[in-house]
C-alpha cells in the first residue's frame, strides 16, 4: 500500500489517536487528551476538552519563535491600484489593535460580528480580530443585496458590523452604505455600532450609528489572545436554503485549525515560508480556509487579490502575480481558468510572464471538465489538481494528496477521498454501489474535525438537510461514482441528474464530451421537458475568442461528440452558443435557476449571481431552445 492508501485506513481505523497525532501541528493552552466526543451523536465534537486561540496559531506562535520577520500577507489590488506586504508581527499588531478596537465597542467572546467587506487586508484582520477574542465572525460577500444582508443581521445579531464604504470592480464602483442601511432598516435587529473603513475611491457619507475606523482603531489598546475551548464556535458562514432562509454553518475552533493546518501539508504540500495564493472572496468558504486561516496556522505567505482573472487588466493578471510574488501553488474556479481560456486560449499573455516558481494548480468549486484541464495542463506544465469540498466541509474531501503521496490524475475525477472521509457511492435505498456505478456521494459519520458542527441555533434543521436521508451518513446532495482504482468521479448535484426515457444521465459527463470541441471554451447542460423521453439534454455553449464556427456544421459537430462520449442514449440534439453562462460570484454555474426558466417558471434572480444581466440575455433562448446567436434582449 501506498503512504495515502496507509494513512486513510488509519484515519479510519483510529481516527481518536490520527487526529490526536494531527492536534499536535497546534499550540494548545490546554491540549486535549482525547479526539473524539461521540456522546451526543450526530453532534459530534473534537478535542472537547482542550483549548486555544485560533488567531495565536495563526499570528503569535510564528513571531514567538523567531519569525516575526516572515511575510504573512500581500494584498495585491489591480483595482485601484495597491499593493501592500505585512509581515506576521506586523499584521499581528495591527491585528491586536483592531480586536481592541471591537473590545471597546462591547464585542466579547461568543459575540457575533457581520464582516461586509471587499479583498482588503482590513476584512482579514476582523476576521482575525474576532478569533482573538473569542467572538463569532459572520463574513457577507461584499455587495450583497440588502435582503440577503437584512436577513443575515437578523440571524445573527450582531454586536458590531463591520464594513468598508465601497467595493471595486472593473466596471464600476459599488457603493456599501446605501446598501448596509437599507439592510438595517429592513432587519428587526440593530447592532450596537456600525464601523465605517472608508476608502478613497469612494467615501461614505457617516451619518447616526456609523464610526470611523479611522477614529477608532489606530488609537486603540491591543490585546492579548483570549483562551476559548476547541469546541466553541469561530465563525457563522451562511449558505443559501432551499426555504429561503439562509443556512449558517457553524464552525468550531479546534477542530478547524487541527484540520487546515493538516491539509496545508498533506493535500497542498504547503508549509512554512511558502508562497499560496487561492484566488477567491473571504465571502465564500474558499476564502476563510485557505485566504485566511490554513496559510497563516502553517507560517506560509498568503496572498489576497482585489481583482479578476480577466479585464483587469488582461488575462496575464493571474500570471503577473506569480512571477511577481513566487507563488507556489494557485488555487482558485475551473471557471476562472476557463475565462482565461476563452480570452486567450493560446497562452500568449503566459508567456510574458516567468512561472518558474508555480509548482501545482488546484481548482475546485465547479467540476473540472477534462478539455480545461488539459488545457491548464499543456499551458502550465505542472500538476492540475481537481478537489472536491463544501461551504458544509470546510476543507477537501476528495483530492490528489500532492503533499502525502502524489498520485497519477484522472482527467475528469478529484482522484480519491482524503483521509478522514469515509466516502461512499450509494443508491436511493442506501446500499453500496458497485465501482462505475453512479449513485449518490454519502460520507459516514462521524464527519471528520473541521466539517460544520450544525447550523447555527438550528439543530433541527442541521439533522433533516444533511442526515435524514441516509441514516449514519452525511449526504452531499452530490452524485457521482469510484472507479476501479478507488478514484472518485464527482458529476454534480444531485438535481442535475437527468432522466432520459429512464436512463439517469449526468449533465456532468455531457458537458465533457461538448469540451471536448475545440470551439467551445465553456459549457453548461439543463435537463429539459420532453413529451416522450420525459428529458432531454439541452446545452448551452460559449465559444473561444476568435471561433466563428457554421452552426449547422457545429451542432452536428456537438451531437456526434455526446454520441461518441456518452451514447446515443443521451438523446442530445439541442444546443445554443450563448456570449456567457449566469454564475454566482464564486464560479457555481446556474444551472438550477436556467432548468427553471427552461421549464416555464418565472425564476427569481439568486442574490449571489455575478452579472444578472447574463441571465437576463438567456430567458428568450431557454424558451426557444435554438442553436442560433443570442438577440439584445431586455431585463425581465
Amino acid at each position: 500500500m501506498g503512504e495515502h492508501a496507509r494513512t486513510y485506513e488509519r484515519s479510519l481505523a483510529d481516527p481518536d489517536g490520527f487526529w490526536l497525532r494531527a492536534a499536535e501541528l497546534i499550540d494548545w493552552v490546554d491540549s486535549p487528551s482525547r479526539a473524539l466526543d461521540d456522546t451526543n451523536a450526530p453532534f459530534y465534537k473534537w478535542f472537547p476538552d482542550g483549548r486555544l486561540n485560533t488567531c495565536a496559531n495563526a499570528l503569535d506562535r510564528h513571531v514567538d519563535n523567531g519569525l516575526g520577520e516572515r511575510t504573512a500577507l500581500i494584498w495585491d489590488s489591480a483595482m485601484v491600484p495597491a499593493k501592500k506586504t505585512f509581515t506576521y508581527r506586523e499584521l499581528r499588531d495591527e491585528v491586536a489593535r483592531v480586536a481592541g478596537a471591537l473590545t471597546t465597542l462591547g464585542v466579547g467572546k461568543g459575540d457575533r460580528v457581520i464582516v461586509y467587506m471587499p479583498m482588503i487586508p482590513e476584512a482579514v484582520m476582523t476576521m482575525l480580530a474576532c478569533a482573538r477574542i473569542g467572538a463569532v465572525h459572520s463574513v457577507v460577500f461584499g455587495g450583497f443585496a440588502p435582503k440577503e444582508l437584512a436577513a443575515r443581521i437578523e440571524d445573527a445579531r450582531p454586536t458590531v458590523v463591520v464594513a468598508a464604504s465601497c467595493g471595486l470592480e472593473p466596471t464600476r464602483v459599488v457603493a456599501y452604505q446605501p446598501i448596509l442601511d437599507e439592510a438595517l432598516a429592513m432587519s428587526g435587529h440593530q447592532p450596537d455600532h456600525t464601523l465605517m473603513l472608508q476608502r478613497e475611491t469612494l467615501r461614505a457619507d457617516l451619518g447616526r450609528g456609523y464610526l470611523d475606523w479611522d477614529d477608532v482603531v489606530p488609537g486603540a489598546k491591543p490585546v492579548e489572545p483570549v483562551p476559548v475551548s476547541a469546541t466553541d464556535p469561530l465563525y457563522i458562514l451562511y449558505t443559501s436554503g432551499t426555504t429561503g432562509k439562509p443556512k449558517g454553518v457553524l464552525r468550531d475552533n479546534g477542530g478547524h485549525a487541527v484540520a487546515l493546518a493538516w491539509s496545508m501539508g498533506a493535500v497542498y504540500d504547503i508549509h512554512a515560508g511558502d508562497v499560496f495564493w487561492t484566488v477567491s472572496d473571504v465571502g465564500w468558504v474558499v476564502g476563510h480556509s485557505y485566504i485566511v486561516y490554513a496559510p497563516l496556522l502553517v507560517g506560509a505567505t498568503t496572498v489576497v487579490y482585489e481583482g479578476k482573472p480577466v479585464g483587469t487588466p488582461d488575462a496575464g493578471a493571474l500570471w503577473r502575480i506569480v512571477q511577481e510574488y513566487g507563488v507556489k501553488t494557485i488555487f482558485t474556479a475551473p471557471t476562472a481558468i476557463r475565462a482565461i481560456k476563452k480570452v486567450d486560449p493560446k497562452a500568449a499573455e503566459l508567456a510574458k510572464y516567468d512561472v518558474g516558481s508555480l509548482a501545482s494548480l488546484f481548482l475546485a468549486g465547479e467540476r473540472l471538465d477534462p478539455e480545461t484541464y488539459q488545457w491548464a495542463s499543456a499551458a502550465l506544465g505542472v500538476p492540475v489538481t481537481d478537489h472536491w469540498w463544501q461551504t458544509e466541509t470546510g476543507w477537501p474531501i476528495a483530492a490528489n494528496p500532492r503533499g502525502l503521496e502524489p498520485m497519477p490524475t484522472k482527467p475528469g475525477s478529484a482522484t480519491v477521498p482524503v483521509p478522514g472521509w469515509d466516502v461512499r457511492v450509494v443508491d436511493a435505498e442506501g446500499r453500496r454501489l458497485e465501482p462505475g456505478q453512479e449513485g449518490e456521494i454519502v460520507i459516514r459519520l462521524p464527519l471528520p474535525p473541521g466539517a460544520l458542527q450544525t447550523l447555527w441555533e438550528d439543530d433541527e434543521r442541521f439533522v433533516d438537510s444533511y442526515l435524514s436521508r441516509y441514516s449514519g451518513h452525511y449526504h452531499t446532495g452530490d452524485s457521482g461514482y469510484f472507479d476501479e482504482d478507488g478514484y472518485l468521479f464527482v458529476m454534480g448535484r444531485t438535481d442535475d441528474v437527468i432522466n432520459v426515457a429512464g436512463h439517469r444521465l449526468s449533465t456532468g459527463a455531457i458537458e465533457a464530451a461538448l469540451a471536448t470541441h475545440p470551439a467551445v471554451a465553456e459549457c453548461a447542460v439543463i435537463g429539459i421537458p420532453d413529451s416522450l423521453k420525459g428529458s432531454v439534454p439541452f446545452g448551452l455553449v460559449v465559444l473561444k475568442a476568435g471561433a466563428a464556427p457554421d452552426h449547422d456544421e457545429l451542432r452536428a459537430e456537438l451531437i456526434a461528440a455526446v454520441r461518441r462520449d456518452v451514447g446515443p442514449v443521451a438523446a442530445f440534439r439541442e444546443a445554443a452558443i450563448v456570449p456567457a453562462l449566469p454564475k454566482t460570484r464564486s464560479g457555481k454555474i446556474l444551472r438550477r435557476t436556467m432548468r427553471g426558466i427552461a421549464d416555464g417558471r418565472d425564476e427569481s434572480v439568486p442574490p449571489t449571481i455575478e452579472d444578472a444581466s447574463v441571465l437576463d440575455a438567456l430567458v428568450p433562448i431557454l424558451r426557444d431552445r435554438t442553436l442560433e446567436e443570442p438577440r439584445q434582449h431586455t431585463s425581465r
